[in-house]
């Protein structure tokens, strides 16, 4: 069974994030001298067991593409008043999200780093789906694909959907993600027979595969209630907004709007992804080094002007201090 680790544990707490399940942490753990990130679930109501047999289980999901879990979190965080809170404890990807990366580069990547994005997507999928229990992610979406420093991909957030809830009020901000979310939704979700298959998650890769490919989020601003209703009538994300003319860009074209079919049953598994888009990525494997060198250089600058930007902020704050206080 997962142990928790607890405040004692962890030192230097910094916030890296927030969600509708709230906001995620990076610490240094003082055992293992490395740092670490905690995502906070929910309050302690001293129904523990399921939440550490789903981490035990997550724990256990072992691969190249999956976020690694370390275990379960048990503590009052910084900032967080008496109240404990339970949380997971995992690996910490020093590059963000795909859905940062996006936000930075204010577009696509290069082509090569498209495709190997794609493929390793597929591949944590696959590794979930084929396990002795398989395993749904559920919530497949730019934000629960994280970067290591070489910008290799791996899923995050499988399993949670289960034993989390908000640990605090649900902000304006939340309900905006949680419409992003809904974008990333298979059209049989909104039935009332809705049971939840890998062919969910299939549904899900294409819109990200599609996400992936423009850089773009799928339907834009458009209204949560009105995606809600549009999407099992069979809107897509726009085709049009697919630029350039990448080898392999209409075979994965193609596997995309397989992959968001109306129907369950003629979507692909997660095996044939993986290896239709192991031979696409092949095909721009030998310019990958480059492509990661030159998305690293403009993540670099970005974080140089926002330390430069921050101090620049400080410095003013300080200087208007100093003049009041003469005042």
């Amino acid at each position: 069974m997962a142990q928790f680790i607890e405040n004692s544990s962890l030192e230097g707490w910094k916030v890296i994030g927030s969600g509708g399940c709230g906001q995620i942490y990076k610490a240094r753990h003082r055992q293992w001298a490395c740092d670490v990130a905690i995502k906070l679930l929910r309050h302690d109501d001293g129904t523990n067991e399921p939440l550490l047999r789903e981490i035990k289980m997550m724990q256990e999901a072992s691969s190249r593409h999956v976020i690694r879990v370390l275990g379960a979190f048990k503590g009052q965080p910084p900032n967080s008043g008496w109240a404990t809170q339970l949380g997971v404890v995992m690996e910490l990807m020093e590059r963000g999200s795909l859905a940062s990366l996006q936000e930075a580069l204010d577009g696509p990547p290069p082509w090569p780093l498209v495709f190997r994005l794609v493929h390793q997507v597929a591949l944590g999928i696959n590794y979930l789906h084929s396990l002795t229990r398989p395993v749904l992610h559920l919530d497949l979406k730019p934000q629960n694909v994280l970067l290591d420093d070489a910008l290799n991909a791996k899923l995050t957030d499988f399993g949670l959907s289960r034993i989390s809830y908000s640990v605090s009020q649900v902000s304006q901000k939340d309900n905006k993600e949680g419409g992003g979310t809904v974008n990333y939704m298979p059209p049989e979700v909104f039935g009332l027979t809705y049971k939840p298959k890998r062919a969910s998650d299939i549904y899900s890769y294409g819109i990200l595969l599609w996400s992936i490919v423009t850089g773009k989020q799928p339907y834009g601003n458009k209204n949560a209630d009105l995606v809600m209703l549009r999407i099992p009538e069979g809107d897509r994300p726009l085709l049009d907004d697919i630029k350039g003319h990448a080898l392999g860009l209409t075979e994965l074209t193609r596997l995309m709007q397989r992959c968001w079919d109306n129907e369950p049953e003629r979507r692909p598994q997660a095996l044939e992804c993986t290896t239709e888009t192991e031979q696409l990525y092949k095909m721009h494997k030998d310019a990958i080094f480059d492509a990661v060198h030159e998305v690293q250089k403009k993540l670099d600058q970005k974080a140089k002007e926002k330390v430069m930007t921050e101090q620049v902020q400080r410095d003013q704050i300080a200087e208007a201090s100093g003049l009041y206080s003469y005042t």
